[in-house]
């Protein structure tokens, strides 16, 4: 189904290891509004999607997803492949490393594993449209936190493009809820079982 590129979406070079940016931008890999949990929120809705031309955009949205969560994997790995034991402990990044080690597990900045409970697949145009509108915003906000929080401009310089596609996927929702509700009926925004209506 997909044709896989060995090389990331956006590049990712950085030459200073650093627990601390490392703990913050750990939620963007396994946190509530992460990447994870996007992609897995898109390639949910899509299935119970009435619209092709929806499903297809929820499609490819979440591999991209897949893709930012690859960026986000691979800045956490290069910020923290070389610590020394006692720079883990200095930053505080023992609390993960002792569980984990130098491996990627998904989780929140605030050690909160990852759950299928971050994401919301309804079956439901409108409702799940605007979940994904609010999750690319929730998103968006994570990644300007995490830009007041980190100095490193090799940190900054990926963290800005995924920032930006955020934006851009919020824009596509956007124009996807407004497509969807012009072709439903009145009915149909209200409820999906017309027994409802009755």
């Amino acid at each position: 189904m997909w044709n896989y590129e060995k090389r990331l979406q956006y590049p990712v070079k950085i030459r200073k290891p650093d627990a601390n940016a490392a703990k913050v931008i750990m939620s963007q890999f396994g946190g509530p509004d992460g990447e994870l949990a996007a992609s897995q929120r898109y390639l949910s809705q899509r299935y119970s999607m009435p619209y092709s031309d929806v499903a297809a955009l929820l499609t490819d949205i979440g591999t991209e997803e897949l893709a930012h969560m690859e960026i986000v994997c691979a800045i956490i790995r290069q910020l923290t492949r070389d610590l020394s034991t006692d720079e883990i402990i200095k930053s505080g990044f023992d609390v993960y490393f002792v569980d984990h080690g130098p491996a990627l597990w998904p989780q929140s900045a605030g050690g909160i594993a990852f759950t299928s409970t971050f994401f919301q697949s309804k079956g439901d145009v409108i409702t799940d449209l605007t979940e994904d509108l609010a999750a690319e915003q929730k998103a968006r906000t994570t990644y300007d936190n995490i830009l007041r929080l980190v100095d490193d401009p090799d940190i900054k310089d990926p963290i800005r493009f995924l920032r930006a596609r955020e934006i851009v996927h919020f824009q596509r929702f956007g124009e996807a809820l407004e497509n969807s509700k012009d072709r439903m009926d009145q009915r149909n925004i209200y409820a999906i079982n017309p027994e409802l209506d009755k």
